[in-house]
């Protein structure tokens, strides 16, 4: 857990001229690298990166890479694994915005698919399937 609020960093970060004194001083407000995180939901959820290749019928070499942070995944392929994770609205949002990526948005027919799909609280098969019977792009094929 966070101590400070970013409103409290930017504050600090703005009055310090030192900026490496800010970075010593406030190293446990950072956040882990994105494929450390992934890996900590991963893991929490008793999970092996077998587990979600085999579930979303990728191969076992590209998840590994993305869990070990060498390669790095398409805003399509994390909602596809936020499902194998079986997160709610609100945590796949913060993923997505963790990770870099735009947020569901209920305006985007895809998107629309997809927060209905993690609201009926289906599994990634059957969420791929959904988006093909609608007329969406898959996230595999």
């Amino acid at each position: 857990m966070k101590e400070k609020d970013t409103g409290e960093l930017f504050n600090e970060l703005k009055t310090d001229p030192d900026v490496k004194n800010f970075i010593k001083s406030n190293k446990s407000e950072f956040t882990k690298p994105f494929n450390e995180y992934l890996s900590e939901l991963m893991c929490e959820r008793n999970l092996t990166c077998s587990d979600i290749a085999f579930k979303m019928r990728l191969d076992l070499s590209y998840i590994d890479h993305i869990f070990s942070g060498t390669k790095g995944i398409s805003r399509k392929r994390l909602i596809g694994i936020t499902r194998v994770l079986n997160l709610d609205l609100e945590q796949t949002q913060y993923l997505l915005r963790y990770g870099g990526y735009a947020i569901l948005y209920p305006r985007n027919s895809w998107d629309a698919v997809i927060i209905s799909a993690i609201e009926h609280n289906m599994t990634f098969l059957d969420m791929n399937e959904y988006l093909q019977k609608l007329g969406e792009t898959p996230i595999v094929k």
